[in-house]
């Protein structure tokens, strides 16, 4: 099978031509597999695709055209009304994704007790200090001004949390810049819910370079150089 190695970029598939030879062509959108509601991601064009496959084969027959160039995964789910993000939401949204990172990690460090070895041993050793020091915020909803006291009484256990996630982001390549692409599974899976997240991420590239490096990353989340 001559397309057996050969590895096609999202949205294209491998076809064999008739002198035999492979070549990566577009999908056809019409051609991807049936999926369930659940599967259903929203475009930055705002229309709902049936899956990853329709949105990526859509853009790859687009590419070339301003549309294709614009044209990402803008969250998963069905497109819906998203409200405009005010000043003050977005001020306060490093609050709560620190919270929520710690958090996450909590819970990788719980499960980790067992056999799940969702840490390396470095990344456990960390978080265990953490973990033992963690004794007075317990996951859930909190005030503002609760999240605002203890990052400033706490700061240190928060620094390793906003290092963390970075790093799990940062891996084609891993060169300490995030691109859209990079940033796209934290995004597209919190957007419904942190209608925020896009503004703040837009807004954390403070060069307009379309990267977001380690110290533009750090520097949204409060994280001192």
């Amino acid at each position: 099978d001559p397309c057996r190695k050969i590895h096609c970029k999202k949205g294209k598939v491998c076809q064999v031509d008739k002198q035999g030879r492979a070549n990566c062509t577009c999908q056809d959108p019409a051609a991807c597999p049936p999926t369930k509601d659940y599967e259903h991601v929203c475009g930055t064009d705002n229309k709902t695709y049936h899956g990853t496959c329709q949105l990526f084969g859509t853009k790859c027959h687009l590419e070339g055209t301003k549309l294709g160039h614009q044209l990402h995964l803008d969250y998963v789910g069905s497109c819906k009304y998203i409200p405009q993000c005010t000043d003050y939401e977005v001020a306060q949204f490093p609050l709560r994704m620190r919270d929520w990172l710690k958090n996450i990690l909590m819970q990788y460090y719980e499960r980790d007790l067992g056999t799940a070895a969702l840490l390396t041993e470095k990344q456990r050793s960390k978080v265990r200090k953490i973990y033992q020091n963690e004794k007075r915020l317990r996951a859930g909803d909190h005030a503002v001004e609760l999240l605002l006291q203890d990052f400033e009484q706490n700061y240190h256990m928060y620094v390793y949390p906003v290092h963390w996630q970075f790093h799990q982001l940062d891996q084609h390549p891993a060169d300490r810049l995030l691109t859209h692409s990079e940033l796209a599974p934290l995004r597209a899976s919190l957007v419904p819910m942190e209608h925020c997240i896009t503004r703040f991420f837009q807004e954390c590239d403070g060069d307009q370079d379309k990267l977001i490096a380690l110290k533009e990353w750090c520097h949204c989340f409060g994280i001192k150089e």
